[in-house]
C-alpha cells in the first residue's frame, strides 16, 4: 500500500469519525471498516464526472449499508461533488445535504435513497438492467455509448432482507455482467455478533444464484487483493460478481470489531486516539491532507476527461445515426414523444362494458409502439395483469433463446419486493419509464420500496390489478381492503381507481406526466359500463361531476364513488330519482391526491357545501370523513366467493345503497349539515 493510499484511507476513516461525533449520532463502525475498498473503488476503478453528476454513462456507486453514509459523503467531498467540508460538518442536521441516510433528492452525486437495508443491492440490479437494455438499443458497432458499471457496497444486513435475496436471484438469472458487489464482511450487526443469527455461507448462496464469487481475505490492508478482484469481476461478462471482502468494523477504535462501534459516536477518548493512531493531530478535526485531496482531483479529472470523449462519441453518433441520436437525447433529456397522448384510446357509453385491467391492456398496447422508453412486466401474473403488449420482447439473456436485452418486458417471478426495488433502480437509471405489475393486495409485500419510489420522487407506475372484493372466490388472503388506505396515506404517491375506459387512459396520462411521483393504477377483474360523463380531461382532476340525476337545482345528495363502484353510485342515483323524485350528484373520484391539488373554488364546487354526501368505495372507509359525511364501505376483511354475491353481503349494490342514502337524507332534514373541510 503506498503512502498517498494509507493517508487517503485514514482521511476517509478520521473524517467520518468526525462527522458522526459532530453530530453526536450516526454510524463510524462501517466507514472506517469499508474505507479500504471504497477509496479503491473510487480512485481506481469509478468513472465518473463530479461536474456533471447526470451524465448518462458514469458508473452507477450505490452504498446499499445506507446507516454508514459518512463514507460515501467523504467520498463525495473528496471527488469534488457539491458537498463541501462545511456539509460534512453539517451531517444529520435540518436542511443539510448529508442527511442521516442518503437521499438522492437532497445530495449530489447520490443516485438511490438506501434508508432501509436490501433496497441499495436491489436498486443496483435496477442500474444495470437500465445498463444493459439502452445498451441493446442504442449501442452500434464502433459506437460503444452505454457501457458502464454499476457498484455497491453492501453489509451482512443487507444480505440478510429478503428483498436482496429476490433482486439478486432475478439478477443471476438474467447474467447481469455489469454488475459488482462488495459485501462487507465485519461480522458485525446491532445485536452483536452475526454468528448469533447469521451463520450461512454466503457465497455459495450467490454461487447458487449464478454469481460469480471472490473473496478478498484481508478487505482492512489489502487494495492490490481488492484491485484484482474487481478486475476480475470486469472481466466476467455474463455474471454478476459478489466479492467477500473480510473487514473489520470500527478499524483503529478502541471498540473496534464489536457492535459497540456500529451505531454510536466513538466519543472524545477513543476519536483523539484514533487520530493520533494514523497521524493526525487529536486537537483538529475535519482535515483533509492536500495530498488527499491532489490524488482524489486527479481521479475526478480522469472522469471528466472520459465524459468529454463520451460527447465527442455522441457527436459522430449523431452524424452515422440521427434517428437513434435523436431519441437518445429526448429520452436523457426525460421528454416524453410528441403527440404521445394522441394513442390513448377513449370511450362512450355505447361501447361495451370491459374490465379495468383489460382496458389498461388496451392502452399499454397503445403505449408501447410510441413510448419506448416504458419498460417493465409483472411478478408472474402476466395472464392476470394484462400487461404484456403485441409483439413485446423479454429481456432475457440472447443466450437463453427467451428474449434479448433490447426486450422490454420483464419476468420479475414472484418477487414482488424485488420488483418495486428493481424498478426503483430503472427509473434512476434514467431515460427509461418502469411499471411494475401484480395484484393490487400484493403491493403490500412491496412496499418497503414502493414507500422509496415516493420518497426518491421516481416516476414507477404499478399496474395493480384484481382490487378489493371484485377479486371474488379467492377469498380475503387476496381482498385488499386496506391498501388504498396506506397508499393513500403515503406522501408524493398518485393513486387511481378509474371507473371505465376513459379514466383507464386518463390515469396513464396523468402517472406519465408527473414525473417526479410514482402512480398506483388500481383496476378490476370485474367488467365495468363506460359511463356517460367521463373523459380523460375530467380524470386529471382527480374527481368531477360526473351526472346529476333528478330535476332539481339544488342537489338532494351528493354520491361519490371510486373504481368499480361509481357505476354501482350511478345505479343508486337512478333509484332515488325515478322511486323517490329526488336528485343526486353523481362524482367520480378517480384519484384523491390530484383532486386534493385543485382550487378551492372548484373542490366545492364539486362537493356541494351544505349537501349531505355519501362515498361508495368497496375499499375501507377510513380517510373518507374528509371528503363525505357518510362514508359507505367495507371495514372487515372480505369473503370468498362470486364477486356479485359479495358484492351483495357487503351491501355495495343499488338497492342497499339507496336505502342507506334515504337515511343520510332524511336524518339532515332535522339536523345541520356539517362543514367539511375543503379548503385543506
Amino acid at each position: 500500500m503506498s503512502n498517498i493510499d494509507q493517508t487517503s484511507i485514514n482521511t476517509i476513516r478520521v473524517v467520518a469519525a468526525d462527522m458522526v461525533q459532530a453530530a453526536n449520532s450516526g454510524h463510524p463502525g462501517a466507514p472506517m471498516g469499508c474505507a479500504p475498498m471504497a477509496h479503491v473503488l473510487f480512485t481506481r476503478f469509478i468513472k465518473a464526472n463530479p461536474q456533471h453528476s447526470k451524465w448518462l454513462n458514469r458508473d452507477r456507486f450505490v452504498l446499499s449499508n445506507g446507516h454508514g453514509c459518512a463514507l460515501h459523503y467523504v467520498l463525495l467531498h473528496l471527488m469534488g461533488y457539491k458537498v463541501s467540508l462545511d456539509d460534512l460538518k453539517n451531517f444529520r442536521q435540518l436542511n443539510s445535504v448529508t442527511p442521516g441516510h442518503p437521499e438522492n433528492t437532497h445530495t449530489d452525486g447520490i443516485e438511490v435513497t438506501t434508508g432501509p437495508l436490501g433496497q441499495g443491492i436491489s436498486n443496483a440490479v435496477g442500474l444495470a438492467v437500465a445498463e444493459r437494455h439502452l445498451a441493446a438499443t442504442f449501442n452500434k458497432p464502433g459506437f460503444p455509448l452505454i457501457d458502464n458499471y454499476v457498484y455497491t457496497i453492501a453489509g451482512d444486513g443487507c444480505l440478510q432482507e429478503g428483498v436482496a435475496s429476490e433482486a439478486s436471484s432475478l439478477a443471476g438469472h438474467l447474467e447481469l455482467g455489469n454488475l459488482i458487489v462488495l459485501y462487507d464482511s465485519n461480522g458485525i450487526q446491532i445485536d452483536g455478533s452475526t454468528q448469533l443469527g447469521f451463520t450461512e455461507d454466503v457465497l455459495k448462496r450467490y454461487e447458487a444464484y449464478g454469481w460469480h464469487t471472490l473473496e478478498v481475505a484481508d478487505g482492512d490492508n489489502d487494495l492490490e487483493g481488492l484491485t484484482r478482484a474487481i478486475e476480475e469481476a470486469k472481466a466476467v461478462k455474463n455474471k454478476p460478481t459478489i466479492i467477500k471482502v473480510t473487514t473489520t468494523i470500527g478499524f483503529g477504535a478502541a471498540k473496534a470489531g464489536t457492535a459497540g462501534v456500529h451505531g454510536a459516536p466513538l466519543g472524545g477518548e477513543s476519536l483523539g486516539a484514533v487520530k493520533t493512531l494514523f497521524g493526525f493531530d487529536p486537537a483538529q478535526s475535519f482535515v483533509v491532507p492536500a495530498e488527499v485531496t491532489k490524488q482524489y482531483a486527479e481521479r475526478a479529472a480522469l472522469g471528466a476527461a472520459a465524459e468529454a470523449e463520451w460527447n465527442a462519441l455522441l457527436a459522430k453518433y449523431a452524424s452515422a445515426y440521427p434517428a437513434e441520436h435523436a431519441e437518445l437525447v429526448r429520452r436523457i433529456e426525460g421528454r416524453l414523444p410528441e403527440g404521445w397522448e394522441k394513442a390513448l384510446p377513449s370511450f362512450t357509453p355505447a361501447d361495451k362494458a370491459v374490465a379495468t385491467r383489460k382496458l389498461s391492456e388496451g392502452v399499454i398496447n397503445a403505449l408501447a409502439p410510441v413510448l419506448p422508453e416504458l419498460i417493465g412486466g409483472s411478478a408472474d401474473l402476466t395472464g392476470s395483469n394484462l400487461t404484456r403488449w403485441k409483439d413485446a420482447v423479454d429481456f432475457q439473456p440472447a443466450a437463453t433463446g427467451l428474449g434479448d436485452y433490447a426486450g422490454r418486458y420483464l419476468r420479475f417471478g414472484v418477487r414482488e419486493h424485488g420488483m418495486a426495488a428493481i424498478s426503483n433502480g430503472i427509473a434512476a437509471y434514467g431515460a427509461n419509464i418502469p411499471f411494475a405489475s401484480t395484484f393490487l393486495n400484493f403491493i403490500s409485500y412491496a412496499a418497503g420500496a414502493t414507500r422509496l419510489s415516493a420518497l426518491s420522487h421516481f416516476r414507477v407506475l404499478y399496474v395493480m390489478t384484481h382490487d378489493s372484493i371484485g377479486l371474488g372466490e379467492d377469498g380475503p388472503t387476496h381482498q385488499p381492503i386496506e391498501t388504498f388506505a396506506m397508499l393513500r396515506a403515503t406522501p408524493n404517491y398518485l393513486n387511481f381507481r378509474p371507473a371505465d375506459g376513459n379514466e383507464v387512459s386518463g390515469a396513464y396520462y396523468a402517472a406519465l406526466t408527473h414525473a417526479t411521483r410514482p402512480s398506483v393504477l388500481s383496476l378490476t377483474r370485474q367488467n365495468l359500463p363506460q359511463l356517460e360523463g367521463s373523459s380523460i380531461e375530467n380524470t386529471l382532476k382527480g374527481g368531477y361531476h360526473l351526472k346529476t340525476y333528478g330535476a332539481a337545482a339544488q342537489p338532494d345528495l351528493v354520491a361519490v364513488g371510486t373504481g368499480s363502484e361509481v357505476s354501482i353510485a350511478v345505479d343508486a342515483a337512478k333509484l332515488l330519482a325515478e322511486k323517490h323524485g329526488l336528485t343526486v350528484k353523481v362524482v367520480s373520484m378517480p384519484c384523491l391526491e390530484l383532486f386534493n391539488e385543485q382550487p378551492a373554488e372548484y373542490r366545492h364546487q364539486v362537493l356541494t357545501p351544505g349537501v349531505p354526501s355519501i362515498s361508495v368505495e368497496a375499499l375501507s372507509t377510513f380517510g373518507w370523513h374528509k371528503y363525505v359525511h357518510h362514508p359507505i364501505g367495507i371495514d372487515t376483511f372480505g369473503a370468498s366467493g362470486p364477486y356479485q354475491q359479495l358484492y351483495e353481503k357487503f351491501g355495495l349494490v343499488p338497492e342497499t345503497i339507496a336505502t342507506k342514502a334515504l337515511k343520510v337524507i332524511e336524518y339532515y332534514k332535522t339536523n345541520a349539515v356539517p362543514t367539511l373541510d375543503l379548503d385543506f
